[in-house]
This record gives C-alpha cells, structure tokens and sequence, in this order.
C-alpha cells in the first residue's frame, strides 16, 4: 500500500499536538484529519458553533481542493459536538449550506472536549475521481 501525504499551504495547518496530516490519500481515497474552527493564530474563532463550523468546513474544502477534489466528493463525514445537545441544530444549519444536495453519510458524535477548546471538529473520507 503506498501512501500521499496532502498538504496544503492555503489551509491551516494541522495541530502539531495532536495530527501532522492534513489527509492521506491511499488508492483512490483521500482521509481527511479532523478540522476545528480556528484562526491562522491557532485561535478558536469567535461566534461560537456556527462561526467555527464555517471555519472548519472551509478549511476542510481548501485540504479536500489540494487533494484534487471539492466538497461534493465527500462520502462520509464525522462530526464531533463538545455539546451535542445545545449545538447540533446550529451546527447542522451551517453544515447543510456546505451539502445543499446530495450529502454524504455522517455521524454525530457527543464528546466531552476537543482540541483547544473547540464546539465542533469535522473530519471526512472523499474519494478521487
């Protein structure tokens, strides 16, 4: 099995802590690290989950668009709730102005803390053409 390691200078980078892959493409598939909304500083974005749902799915679309491909090649996506209860719903609004049509499969998971301090982290697996 080889691997590509993607990596893209428009994207923030990964967190030095916790990833050193933006995505690993492997065959046909490109697995996408998980993204929280945060600022070139490395600072959580302020406005909270919508803000940093935005911020993390644009993120996301600039590692997918150094893979070769965009947001509509998604095939599943994780997205991880500090708070499951209180932001699902706004997350989701955000989420689905990113997948109007078509989505891919996803799961929502409820976690007790993320990186830095984060509302929502969104990883995803997308295939090449």
């Amino acid at each position: 099995m080889t691997k590509q390691i993607v990596f893209s200078e428009e994207a923030l980078p990964p967190l030095p802590v916790y990833c050193k892959s933006q995505a690993v493409i492997s065959g046909k598939t490109i697995y996408a690290s998980g993204n929280i909304g945060i600022t070139k500083d490395m600072k959580i974005v302020e406005g909270g989950v919508q803000a940093q749902t935005r911020a993390a799915l644009d993120n996301l679309t600039k590692v997918l668009k150094a893979a070769g491909v965009g947001l509509d090649s998604v095939l599943k996506a994780n997205v991880y709730l500090a708070n499951l209860q209180r932001d699902f719903a706004p997350m989701n609004e955000v989420y689905l102005e990113y997948f109007p049509s078509n989505p891919p499969a996803r799961t929502c998971i409820g976690v007790a803390a993320l990186p830095l301090g984060a509302d929502v982290e969104i990883e995803c697996i997308a295939e090449l053409p």
